[in-house]
């Protein structure tokens, strides 16, 4: 990973939201115990007392919501450092986590699972905490990616290892939510899978933001970048579909995905114009077409940011400048057209038929008694339609800049003003060009503009195998046998005689090598070899990765001399028990952690009614809905009360609330 000590924008950027994310779980510490206390008293003198408190909690909440607000608009820190004139893109900032030691669990599993020295493996476990600390400060390269897919791939080997199905490794994780900065905190390893693909896909946000949008190269790894981005958060959303985090919620989700997608066609608008706009007919006519995609892709960004339940929780600047953006774009795209419409008039030696057609495609209807061909024609008619553009790009930008002003944080960009402002005053000047004596003759509204783009911008799956990582518990054995979802016996030393060059039993199967046809009166038998045991150890060497040619091999290395082999037996294990954690907070949709869906439950006869379960940690009456298990914490709800109205974990209060 980088230095942590290094003192670049980015680092102090995740300093800070550390420090936020700190400072929000005391407060929501406080209001869960203000709002505990106010239940619990009858004394007036204290009721007045602690609501006075909880208001201060209240706003002390809100105004911590906004710092991380303003941390996650902090755009441009991660853009390029070379000059640009270019509106910034968005990346996501990391999640942040608490330190997990991983020593004392993992080797209790080892010497109760799988009955080895646990001190042996302590080199492999400090080598996963490592990586797991490194992962909280990758660098902002393909190096940090590859960094953080191997930790993920990782996971998947500690998770058959050492997680099983029937209980839990008392092993916490705790993540900080991205845009509300409230900890979730499960002893459920898909808790930090999940977390992890989160800043697989921040990173790649950060990447592409980072690249220099000023050469097409740049801007060909920008659009990558934003691509894969959308692939990988488009997978978390696909593969973990019951989050406990808001940040990584099916609905946030699909709304960061639609975001990136943006944001790689906004990149790809920036390559097509790059080497510059050339005024000509069908040049214009192609951008116009790519600008209004642009538009249309974040108009489609804007609404989807305004619904519930993610209007709540996304960065009130993000969604304003989404709406500034389509705004910015639609406004191109009318002044494109308009330049088309005013600068080029028919001529005997263009083709006719190719700019009627041409032209037309860029419309879904005209306005009534106008016909394509004839505007083409008509040197007024054109003009007329071209200043109905010009009006309406006029007014596309001036809302762009109202939006803009009234967003405090957006305000304080200075290159998105300056952005904004020249493409105004572009639009006014070629305005002010044009004829205005037939200003208030002319009542033709400019029809809307169809979009297209010759460039499909799909999401990039991730692709994990292209990152090669080797178990770090490889020594455990193969874990197709070796897994924590088996359970075996002690191994077993067994004294094999050779009997007139015999064993008493053949061996079958890959590695490790299993007993087979065993002869239930040699010698070995009777020393309590087993059909069907697995040979882990010949002569006091491991073979737990060999196979049958060279166990046999083995065998006869030591020629006529007894041999001992240490032999393990399965065991019958119980069936799996998935328990559901429930992560629920009142008036809010009911998610459970994270959990597979290929569960037993799905083949239970659906006749059959399952008897009704306590919540897993509920408090208050039995009637209440379920309390949040994620947080060690109480939810403060009265018991008979009916909360229908969704609430944030930043709502507040009135006279009851609830804590996330």
């Amino acid at each position: 990973g980088c230095n942590p000590l290094a003192e670049t924008g980015r680092s102090k950027l995740q300093n800070q939201r550390a420090v936020l994310n700190q400072q929000i779980l005391r407060a929501v510490r406080m209001r869960a115990g203000a709002e505990n206390l106010l239940r619990a008293t009858t004394n007036n003198k204290v009721r007045e007392q602690v609501l006075l408190e909880l208001s201060f909690v209240n706003s002390d909440l809100q105004i911590l919501k906004e710092e991380l607000e303003g941390l996650n608009i902090s755009v441009e820190v991660y853009q390029n450092k070379e000059e640009t004139f270019s509106i910034p893109l968005v990346p996501l900032g990391l999640k942040e986590t608490k330190e997990v030691d991983f020593t004392l669990p993992l080797k209790d599993f080892i010497l109760e699972h799988y009955s080895e020295d646990s001190s042996e493996y302590e080199d492999e476990i400090a080598d996963l905490m490592d990586l797991r600390q490194a992962c909280r400060i990758p660098s902002r390269d393909e190096a940090g990616i590859e960094m953080l897919i191997s930790y993920f791939l990782q996971l998947g080997y500690v998770e058959n290892r050492f997680f099983p199905p029937t209980r839990h490794m008392g092993v916490l994780f705790t993540w900080y939510d991205s845009f509300t900065g409230v900890p979730v905190c499960q002893q459920n390893l898909l808790l930090e899978k999940a977390s992890i693909l989160f800043n697989i896909g921040a990173l790649y946000t950060q990447i592409g933001t980072r690249c220099n949008r000023q050469t097409q190269a740049g801007l060909e790894n920008a659009v990558d970048a934003f691509q894969r981005a959308a692939g990988v958060l488009s997978y978390l959303k696909e593969t973990f579909t019951h989050t406990p985090s808001y940040d990584m919620s099916p609905a946030m989700l699909n709304v960061l995905v639609k975001m990136m997608l943006a944001q790689a066609q906004e990149c790809v608008f920036e390559q097509i114009g790059l080497p510059g706009i050339r005024n000509e007919f069908f040049t214009l006519v192609k951008m116009t077409q790519e600008v209004a995609k642009v538009g249309e892709v974040y108009m489609l960004v804007n609404t989807a940011m305004n619904q519930e339940p993610v209007k709540e929780n996304i960065p009130y600047s993000w969604s304003k400048l989404a709406q500034i953006k389509s705004d910015h774009y639609k406004a191109l795209a009318h002044y494109f057209i308009a330049t088309i419409l005013c600068d080029h008039e028919l001529q005997s030696s263009d083709d006719e038929d190719q700019q009627e057609k041409a032209l037309s495609q860029l419309y879904d209807y005209m306005p009534e008694g106008l016909m394509v061909l004839t505007i083409l024609k008509d040197k007024v008619q054109r003009k007329q339609l071209g200043k109905a553009h010009l009006r309406k790009a006029i007014v596309y930008h001036e809302e762009a800049l109202r939006v803009c002003g009234l967003c405090k944080k957006l305000r304080n960009i200075d290159v998105l003003q300056e952005v904004l402002t020249a493409a105004h005053k572009r639009s006014l000047l070629k305005y002010a060009q044009q004829e205005t004596e037939d200003d208030f003759l002319s009542l033709i509204q400019a029809p809307d503009i169809l979009s297209k783009t010759e460039y499909k911008i799909e999401t990039i799956a991730p692709q994990f195998s292209k990152v090669k990582v080797k178990d770090f518990f490889h020594r455990l054995g193969p874990l197709t046998v070796f897994s924590a979802k088996q359970r075996w016996t002690a191994p077993r030393t067994i004294r094999i005689h050779h009997e007139a060059g015999e064993l008493g039993f053949s061996l079958k199967g890959g590695s490790p090598v299993q007993i087979y046809c065993l002869d239930p009166v040699c010698a070995a038998a009777s020393m309590g070899l087993k059909e069907g045991d697995y040979i882990v150890s010949v002569g006091g060497m491991d073979c737990k990765w060999l196979g049958v040619n060279e166990v046999l091999e083995k065998f006869k290395s030591v020629g006529e001399q007894p041999i001992e082999i240490e032999v393990i037996s399965c065991q019958d294990t119980a069936a799996s028990m998935h328990s559901k954690s429930a992560t629920y907070s009142v008036g809010m949709q009911k998610t459970y952690s994270l959990i597979c869906l290929a569960m037993e439950e799905d083949k239970i006869d659906q006749t059959k009614k399952a008897p009704l379960k306590l919540p897993f940690l509920s408090w208050g009456t039995k009637n209440r809905q379920k309390a949040a298990s994620t947080l060690c914490l109480p939810s403060a709800v009265a018991g008979s009360s009916q909360i229908k109205k969704k609430l944030s974990p930043f709502t507040l209060l009135n006279t009851e609330s609830s804590l996330y």
